[in-house]
């Protein structure tokens, strides 16, 4: 098996649709739910308006925001820009990390495509923040806004970068990049589903 992830290229997608080898039919048709569920909720958080930070009021961000914190305590040690970055890297890193976990140990590549969603809402939920940097207006952890001198990473990293100008472009690329990393993770999801039904169903023929 391990040798199918380093082959080559046609190997490799072809191991990244393996569906698992045995699966009961309650665990598939929850996994079917969830995967609806995931799509009605993706609408919803890919709707919210970037420009305003209104993802800063859901469920979502909630579970997002002690991740971003953390971040700046782990990479607090690699110096100023770094912890600063930390928070908006290990909020993407994690669930990537997540992703290829399950592949590597659980060759689930279902899990993997859910790993891959969660980072494209991660990368929704980090565009209001960006986009926030040229003229800042949302509440931080402090109650301030970065207009008001408070702690704002993004306005901090886009001046270091020299990229402050174009910080409403970067919000919008990056709200729009989420959006196809969670289009894409719950299409990888259907397709798992897809060929798991699939192998389910020669399994009950051959039987």
């Amino acid at each position: 098996d391990d040798e199918s992830f380093s082959s080559g290229d046609g190997s490799l997608i072809a191991a990244l649709l393996r569906p698992l080898e045995q699966m009961d039919a309650m665990t598939f048709y929850g996994r079917c739910a969830a995967l609806a569920l995931l799509a009605v909720w993706s609408w919803f958080l890919f709707g919210y308006d970037y420009r305003d930070g209104e993802i800063g009021a859901s469920f979502m961000h909630d579970i997002l925001l002690p991740i971003h914190e953390a971040g700046h305590v782990l990479f607090r040690p690699f110096g100023e820009f770094m912890m600063v970055l930390g928070g908006s890297l290990f909020q993407l890193a994690l669930p990537f990390g997540i992703g290829i976990a399950f592949i590597v140990k659980n060759r689930d590549n279902f899990g993997a495509a859910i790993g891959l969603w969660w980072a494209g809402v991660s990368m929704v939920d980090l565009s209001p923040y960006i986009y926030d940097a040229l003229h800042p207006q949302l509440t931080l952890i402090g109650g301030g806004t970065g207009a008001n001198d408070g702690p704002h990473d993004w306005i901090y990293l886009l001046i270091k970068l020299g990229q402050i100008d174009n910080a409403q472009r970067w919000g919008a690329f990056v709200h729009a990049c989420g959006g196809l990393l969670m289009l894409a993770g719950l299409a990888w999801g259907a397709a798992m589903l897809w060929r798991q039904r699939k192998q389910m169903d020669g399994r009950v023929q051959a039987g």
